[in-house]
């Protein structure tokens, strides 16, 4: 087990080896500044950004206790990210064993599973996803220990983990209202799970509030106008009808992106998980663990549907990062129904998941029509449509469903043609197309590193951006600027500032001040430098 997960982590600190600052902005700087802040380094000025929640900051904290230099510190978020992802190699073989899976099986399988997109796609950068898939299988679990025991050793965790992921992400909320919904069901109809309940219900509760008073003091400090109000977009989607059918739609979108980011073994996974749901004579864990796994997915994909601002992007169509958290519990699911079920049943299976496919993908093209091809297509947004289809400009959803309808073909066919060798089959089916994405990944998450096109600025003294210069390299100084707070100003800079980032054309500066010449209007900034401040040396830019 051991062996297995530091070759998990080694196979990640290999594929993002180059990483060496944040590239999904303004999400990562977002949070590497709350790590920062909570450790007493500068805070920042975010407001009007989405708010980026205190949990995964407080698990980088240890990091910038280390260190302040942002090239460093960031190597080292990338090592604690590949280790938490690979965590979920040892908690998915758990997961198996207790669903009945036989040690070989479930070790070999777990492993296969550890190599989903999901899994490595996150896991090298400075987001709250590189920890998310991990942290649902560590609860999955403890809800089963709950419902199979009804200890109070097993209620705790389960209600520690879904409060912890309340303060980690919004996907969290959900989380832990599920988690709360199912203990306060069994405290009323299971009086043996009555005690485990109320001792996960109060942990959930002590945790969830502690995490309120963290991400209240952090949203203070780091916006103090306010986030994004993306609470607002929600309630105005949900009191009408063209909103509802935002909602609706965008999450036939996110489980249409499941379904294709997981080989078509999620909607396996589905098809079981609501099989065993409706059949009274399942075990009760099962049923009860299916049964949370499909609410919470369901609930993950409308209410973060619901609350996402329309930016003209596809990615507000279809959509996987925000299910990306429960993939690898889906495929899984997947894996026991084609190893385990009688070959009608997997075949029954096989084609409620390419009915799945068929209908949300339908769903996504009737609402959003030409906005599929006229909206931006961003690349980060479709990793594994991209794998699939070949195509990195532009989306095409019907090569990409017949594609998975392929892989999913030949995942069924293994599982039907070997019978009582199900198990081995499916899982190298499985191990050589996660296995094919990571080479395929590997080039684009470790490219050559190219020439820097922020600022480079080494202090001492203070620094201020003004407001004009766009967004992007306002949030990056804000992290790159390890010894003092980015500043901001119109036109003038403010008395005491020993350097300016400026539009390139902002003209020529003031009196006392000299322009260094460095930047452009690609890059979209320039620099000034105050004669009086200790030194006189220009920043260089390169």
């Amino acid at each position: 087990m051991a062996i297995g997960w530091v070759a998990q982590v080694v196979l990640r600190l290999w594929l993002f080896r180059q990483h060496t600052g944040p590239v999904a902005n303004p999400d990562e700087t977002g949070y590497l500044l709350a790590a920062r802040w909570l450790t007493g380094g500068p805070g920042a000025e975010l407001t009007g950004f989405t708010f980026y929640q205190g949990g995964y900051p407080l698990l980088l904290a240890p990091v910038f206790w280390v260190t302040r230099d942002p090239v460093v510190a960031y190597r080292l978020v990338v090592a604690v990210g590949s280790m938490v992802a690979a965590g979920a190699f040892p908690l998915a073989y758990l997961l198996l064993r207790r669903l009945g899976a036989g040690r070989r099986a479930a070790m070999a399988a777990a492993f296969a599973g550890g190599l989903s997109p999901s899994l490595l796609l996150f896991s090298g950068l400075a987001l709250a996803d590189a920890i998310l898939p991990t942290l649902v299988l560590a609860w999955l679990v403890a809800l089963h220990d709950l419902a199979a025991r009804g200890s109070a050793g097993a209620g705790v965790p389960a209600g520690g983990l879904a409060g912890f992921a309340m303060t980690v992400h919004l996907r969290g909320t959900v989380v832990l209202a599920v988690t709360v919904l199912a203990m306060l069901a069994m405290t009323a109809l299971l009086p043996a799970r009555r005690r485990a309940a109320v001792a996960g219900l109060v942990t959930a509760v002590v945790v969830a509030v502690a995490g309120t008073v963290l991400n209240r003091a952090l949203s203070a400090a780091l916006y103090p106008g306010g986030p994004r109000d993306l609470s607002g977009i929600l309630a105005g989607r949900l009191a009408g009808l063209d909103g509802q059918a935002w909602a609706l739609a965008g999450a036939a979108g996110q489980l249409w992106y499941l379904v294709v980011a997981t080989w078509g073994l999620a909607g396996v996974g589905i098809a079981g998980a609501v099989a065993v749901v409706a059949r009274r004579s399942a075990p009760g864990p099962r049923r009860f663990l299916a049964a949370v796994l499909l609410v919470t997915t369901l609930g993950i994909a409308y209410a973060s549907s619901a609350a996402l601002p329309d930016e003209h992007r596809v990615g507000n169509y279809a959509y996987g990062r925000y299910l990306a958290c429960v993939a690898i519990a889906w495929t899984l699911a997947g894996l026991l129904v084609l190893a385990r079920a009688g070959r009608r049943a997997v075949v029954r299976h096989a084609l409620a998941a390419a009915g799945l496919l068929a209908v949300t993908g339908g769903v996504v093209v009737w609402y959003a029509g030409d906005r599929l091809q006229r909206y931006a297509f961003i690349a980060f947004d479709f990793p594994e449509v991209i794998f699939l289809t070949r195509v990195r400009d532009s989306f095409d959803l019907v090569a990409a469903s017949a594609v998975t309808l392929a892989l999913l073909a030949c995942l069924t066919g293994a599982a039907l043609l070997t019978a009582r060798r199900a198990w081995p089959a499916v899982v190298a089916a499985l191990a050589l197309t996660n296995v094919v994405f990571a080479a395929d990944l590997a080039p684009k998450s470790a490219p050559a590193a190219g020439p820097d096109w922020l600022p480079v600025i080494t202090g001492p003294g203070r620094v201020a951006v003004d407001r004009q210069v766009k967004w992007n390299v306002r949030a990056l100084l804000a992290y790159r600027v390890s010894w003092t707070e980015i500043e901001h100003f119109d036109r003038t800079p403010p008395d005491g500032v020993c350097t300016a980032v400026v539009p390139p054309d902002a003209g020529p500066p003031p009196e006392g001040w000299t322009a260094t010449g460095a930047g452009g209007a690609w890059q979209g900034w320039t620099t000034w430098v105050d004669d009086r401040c200790p030194g006189g040396t220009s920043p260089r830019g390169s």
